[in-house]
Formats: C-alpha cells, structure tokens, sequence
C-alpha cells in the first residue's frame, strides 16, 4: 500500500515536470518565431504613399488638347494621258474614288492651330478635327514639311484648350513619359513608358525621298496605327514630342516607338504660322558618325563628334573654313555626337542667323563663324520680281502680248530655268505651260496646287516659246 502511494506520488510529479517543460520550451520557441517573423511584414502596402509615378495631372491636363484627326483622300484613277492617246481617242473622264483615314493632333494655341504628322493630312482632300468634347470641326491645312514629319492644321475654334511646349533637350534617359492619342479609333487613349533613347534615325524603314530630318525620341510607351501626330507629354503634361512612328514586324506595337522632339516641332510651326513654310539652314556638308575605322585614321582619342565627309562648294561650312576630316563637336555652343544632333541642331537656325561652330582639326580645336545660307527656294515662294518658285525654276502669269503671239487664251510662262526637276526634264526658257496631270492653268497657283496634290508624277503640257507643241514630266519625289 505504501508503495503504491509513492509510485503514484512520483507520477504525478514526474507528468507536472514535464507539463512545464512542453509549456515552457513552446513559449520559448514561440517567442523565437516573433523575433523572427514580424507582423510589421505582413502590413498591406499602400502604394498612394510610396515613390511610385502618379500620371494622373499629366494625363488630365493633357488629354482634351489631344484631338482625333478624321481624313479624306479623293483621288483619280488615270494619271497621265499621253498627248497621241487623247488626238486619237479623245478626252477619257477620271474615275474618282475616295479613301479614308485617321490619326491624331494636338492643340497648340487657343484660336485653333492643330500640329500633327504630315503623312496623316498628305494629300487630303478633307480633313475633320473631333474634340475630346466630340465637338467636330472641317480643317484647314496651313502647311507641311515632309523633311519633319510635321503638319499644322487649323480649326476656326477659339478657347480651346492647349498643351504647352516644354524644352525636349531637358529629357533624361529613364524619364517617365505619356503618349495621348486615338488608336485603332479608341480616342482618348493614354498609355506610359519611359524615354528609351534620344537621337535615333530609322534608316530605310523611314519616309522614302527627299531631305529627311531625324533625330527621334524613342520610348517603350504603345504607340500604334492611329497614334501618328498625338501628343507625347513629360509628367508635368507638357509636350515633349508628336508621336510617328513605330518600327514593327506586324504593323502593330512591338515596343519601340518614335517621337518628333518639340523643340524641332516648334521651329517647324512657328515659320509654317509665320511664313508660310519652313525657313531652313542648311550647313553644306555630308556628315557621318565616328566609326573605328574613322577614329584610327584620324588618330581621334574619342568617338565624340561628328564627323566630316564633304563640304558643298560655297555653302556655310565652306564659307566658314570647314574642312573634310574636320571633326564638329559643338554648334551654336551645344555639344554633338551624332550626326543627327547636328542635324537637329542645323535645323533650329534659318537663313541669315550667326553661330560659333568648334571643330577638331588634326588634334588641334578651333572655332569657326558661320552665317547660315537657306535651301533652294521651295515650291510656291514668290520673289522680288513676282516670279513663283517651282522646283528650282521661276513661274509667272504668261503677259497677254505673248499670248496673243502664241494665240493662246493662258498659261504659265518659265521664265527662269535652275538647278532642279524642271531642267532635268527638258524645260526651256519662255516655255508657256497650258496643262499640267491634265488640269488646265492660267496662273501659278494652278501649276503649285496641282503638283502638291499630285501622287506619284507631274506631267507637263504646253508650247515653246517658238510656239512648237511639247511635253514633259518627272517624279515628284
């Protein structure tokens, strides 16, 4: 009985201890699993207070000044005929068709003046601007400038609200951008991405002919069909660029998209407002970027710069002592490396302005002054005299004495033959132009009109000034 007692005794003592060391090692290691798992880990982030990007002021500041551009192209279906055709089957009537598409702009100044892309209005026969208010408005082309890819376009609206220009030299690379546009007709739409590269060229994948100025923004925000003139703006809301392009496989976005920087669009606009068309220097060299080869022969200790290939007799460069191999690192006291820099920078001048130009010259520096010279005067710019520039040759009103010599009721005289399309094609002085794509013209705003509207050629009909039937035509690009 006795020691049955203590049997149970150490029992019931031996289960307390052990009672207490299971209570005392779980608060132990529970305490451990606190110290090491802490509840502030598992706090629900909320991202209104962290660092992140907000969109939200650029994005609603900027988008009722982004409108959705609706265009018709109505064109004909024959566009020459030759003169032999006509005297044995007469005149053929040309079928018209109508074709339409779409893009975006953007409002730049309160009274209605629209900037977008130049492939999105060329050859337009109408152009409709909607509002984000879906308020719609028929436009009217002030002007274009293939060499940017800009246009500026007018709606007869005031009050409206604007997007303001901001300084795209100041983007960094990284640096959080939107593009605001229509594509695929879904207006209005905002997408964001970051600035992936400054200066870009696109090479064979761009517009094909003519001068060509590019020194792109390149971004991964979508950019797709419809997009093309829309605004790209910083996160202030301020425009940085127009979007225009993307390089793409598929014709859809594929992450690379392009933008026209706004301190070339400003220039552009600003003399297409001003003038009428784009006022532009021109410096008179081929131009490249250093490669190796270029950098070992010239012993060069860096690939800064850009380098030298030719210079254009009489021009700018050669008037301010520019040299081939000379190796230009800044103009108008800003650095380049590329040649599309220099491009873009070249582009900012018109004719007359005056800048200091820094080049390398056998190792050595110098700085040269340069008086920039203009292009060629474009297509439609009216001299001192009257006469109607046309490439490269002069176009007047034909006097009433030389028709009634010729025994013609009107036409446009050449008075002038340059260097240009014209001269190549075979014109003459005294040449009275009577036809031109089969259009009849008594004046030069006929002939200008016409060519800009052509597609593809311009055909030319008339007489020599010894009154001898003749005919001529060439490409437009």
């Amino acid at each position: 009985m006795k020691k049955s007692l203590i049997t149970i005794l150490v029992a019931v003592l031996l289960s307390g201890l052990t009672a207490y060391a299971v209570a005392n090692g779980s608060s132990k290691s529970a305490a451990g699993a606190s110290s090491a798992v802490s509840p502030e880990m598992y706090r629900t982030v909320n991202l209104a207070q962290t660092d992140y990007p907000d969109f939200t002021y650029a994005a609603e500041s900027a988008v009722d000044a982004v409108v959705y551009v609706a265009v018709t192209v109505t064109s004909q279906s024959n566009y020459q005929i030759d003169p032999f055709f006509r005297f044995f089957f007469g005149d053929i009537t040309p079928q018209s068709r109508e074709q339409h598409g779409s893009g975006s702009g953007v409002i730049i100044r309160p009274d209605g003046y629209i900037v977008t892309n130049n492939h999105v209005v060329a050859n337009a026969t109408k152009v409709e601007v909607t509002l984000n208010s879906n308020q719609t408005y028929e436009a009217k082309v002030i002007g274009t400038d293939p060499a940017t890819d800009v246009a500026l376009i007018k709606i007869e609206a005031e009050g409206l609200p604007v997007v303001d220009f901001a300084d795209s030299d100041d983007l960094r690379l990284g640096e959080w951008v939107l593009a605001i546009g229509s594509p695929y007709d879904l207006r209005s739409t905002i997408t964001a991405g970051i600035v992936s590269a400054k200066g870009r060229t696109m090479g064979s994948s761009s517009r094909e002919g003519g001068l060509k100025i590019e020194s792109f923004i390149q971004t991964d925000a979508a950019v797709n069909p419809g997009n093309s003139g829309g605004a790209l703006v910083n996160k202030s809301g301020q425009l940085v660029g127009i979007n225009t392009a993307i390089v793409s496989q598929t014709g859809s976005y594929s992450g690379y998209s392009f933008a026209v920087p706004s301190n070339i669009v400003k220039k552009v606009v600003s003399d297409l407002i001003d003038f009428g068309s784009v006022k532009r220097a021109v410096l008179g060299v081929t131009i490249s970027d250093i490669n190796e080869e270029i950098a070992s022969d010239l012993k060069l200790s860096s690939r800064k710069g850009v380098y030298i290939n030719g210079v254009s007799e009489g021009s700018t460069a050669a008037k301010a002592g520019m040299k081939k191999d000379d190796i230009i690192i800044s103009i108008g006291g800003h650095d380049v490396d590329k040649a599309s820099e220099l491009q873009a920078r070249v582009n900012s001048f018109h004719p007359g302005d005056e800048t200091t130009c820094t080049v390398i010259r056998g190792g050595e520096q110098k700085t040269l002054n340069l008086t920039f010279q203009g292009t060629v005067a474009e297509n439609g710019t009216v001299s001192e005299d009257g006469s109607v520039a046309f490439y490269g040759s002069k176009l007047r009103k034909a006097p009433k004495e030389v028709l009634e010599q010729l025994g013609l009721k009107g036409g446009v005289e050449i008075t002038s033959v340059g260097e240009g399309k014209l001269l190549s094609a075979g014109a003459s002085e005294g040449f009275i132009i009577l036809y031109v794509n089969d259009q009849a013209v008594s004046k030069p705003d006929d002939v200008i009109e016409i060519a800009r509207k052509a597609k593809r050629a311009i055909y030319i009909e008339g007489v020599t000034a010894r009154g001898k039937a003749a005919y001529f035509g060439f490409g437009k690009e």
